[in-house]
């Protein structure tokens, strides 16, 4: 028995004839042409939605030399702020008729963010943004294409830039602490080897010399839940340990779980801050004073940026785009207690 078929998806010269026009003119419509009127773009666009009529997009690319994709490389995106950011760069590169592709990068050697961005410009996108994690600014930014519009998140560089406030908050939540009476804080660091575990270490350590107390010594880790754990045993253990910034809410998580099975409590006798604010961070016991990071206004920046350099518009180029951080106070933080 011989199949059938499926029907003919319709054409530009389906709605043409509908909407009583040249297939011209219908393509014109789909191009955004000036020179057709506001009349004629309704008639266009009402048979092409009576037809469930989608312009091809390799067809679209070919005629406007636009792909209308942006190309996302990123490294470590199994962890929140990476993939927070991702989620905010598609959802903002959707609301603009954009699409998104992503590298997912989990090898730092240096081959990974070059293979990928000659991988999209074989593709053809637009432009590309670089959420670079444990790979060196410096090092990512040699890897984007001088002939493609380019986004960096991260430090100001030779591109627009896009980046977080990872040195003021920071010190502001350590000021909050030692307003608080604590003779000093303790940090639990992220790796060592990522640009905003060290600027929210320098933000603490600032905020400590500023104050003329105590520089604890700190020993870098990773950002995981068990990092947090292994190294808060220490701090947990010390009965003059009263206070902690942790470089991220899974280290504090980590670090609570090691203050409660050390038999103290938080905050009565430990007061802890992190950084992120997850979605769990105001429901964990107790609710987790933290740094929040607007990921949202993040991954709109970055497509803000990179359309701007599409179509020139105003803000194109200027200086790097800092998007604030914020200190949300909960319940792990108390005054210090008495000695």
């Amino acid at each position: 028995m011989t199949a059938t078929p499926p029907p003919a998806r319709p054409g530009l010269r389906d709605v043409a004839r509908l909407a009583g026009v040249s297939h011209q003119t219908v393509s014109r419509v789909f191009k955004n042409h000036p020179m057709v009127s506001a009349k004629t773009r309704d008639r266009v666009l009402a048979a092409a939605a009576q037809l469930d009529f989608r312009p091809n997009a390799a067809a679209r690319a070919l005629a406007t030399g636009r792909s209308r994709t942006l190309g996302v490389v990123s490294f470590d995106t199994a962890l929140f702020g990476p993939a927070s950011i991702i989620a905010a760069v598609e959802r903002n590169a959707r609301a603009a008729d954009f699409f998104t592709s992503v590298a997912s990068l989990d090898s730092p050697g240096r081959g990974a963010a070059a293979g990928a961005v000659d991988r999209f410009r074989d593709q053809g996108v637009d432009g590309i943004i670089m959420i670079p994690g444990h790979v060196p600014p410096e090092e990512a930014l040699r890897h984007l294409p001088d002939d493609l519009p380019s986004v960096l998140l991260g430090p100001a560089a030779a591109v627009p830039t896009v980046s977080a406030d990872h040195y003021l908050a920071p010190r502001e939540a350590t000021r909050y602490l030692l307003e608080l009476g604590h003779r000093t804080v303790h940090h639990l660091p992220g790796p060592a080897d990522w640009w905003e575990a060290n600027e929210r270490t320098r933000g603490w350590r600032d905020a400590l010399v500023e104050a003329g107390v105590d520089v604890p010594d700190c020993a870098p880790g990773d950002w995981s839940a068990r990092s947090g754990y292994e190294r808060g045993r220490l701090l947990a253990a010390d009965p003059g340990v009263t206070a902690v910034f942790a470089a991220n809410d899974q280290i504090a998580l980590g670090l609570l779980w090691a203050i409660h099975e050390n038999g103290r409590r938080v905050p009565d006798d430990v007061s802890v801050i992190g950084f992120d604010d997850i979605p769990e961070a105001a429901f964990l016991t107790p609710p987790l004073t933290t740094v929040r990071q607007d990921f949202t206004a993040l991954g709109r920046h970055c497509v803000d940026l990179l359309i701007a350099q599409l179509t020139g518009a105003p803000g194109a180029t200027g200086p790097p785009k800092l998007v604030p951080s914020h200190l949300v106070v909960r319940h792990s933080t108390a005054p210090a207690p008495e000695r």
